[in-house]
């Protein structure tokens, strides 16, 4: 199997550094659903792509965000 195209997830911590945010900011953005930032909730912990959230940054999404 070829492991060169799969893209490892991010937790919250380095989804924020990436966004240039805080920890607090970010888990804010998640709780409200009208800002559909790419996050996926696997167990207790919050994991992103980096792929999606530069899709989403690059569909205008992230400018709505307050």
């Amino acid at each position: 199997m070829d492991n060169t195209n799969q893209e490892n997830y991010i937790n919250l911590d380095e989804a924020a550094e990436y966004l240039g945010i805080k920890q607090t900011t970010l888990r804010s953005w998640i709780k409200d659903p009208k800002n559909e930032i790419p996050a996926h909730k696997v167990g207790r912990m919050w994991k992103f792509k980096r792929s999606e959230i530069d899709d989403w940054i690059n569909s205008g999404k992230s400018a709505i965000v307050e």
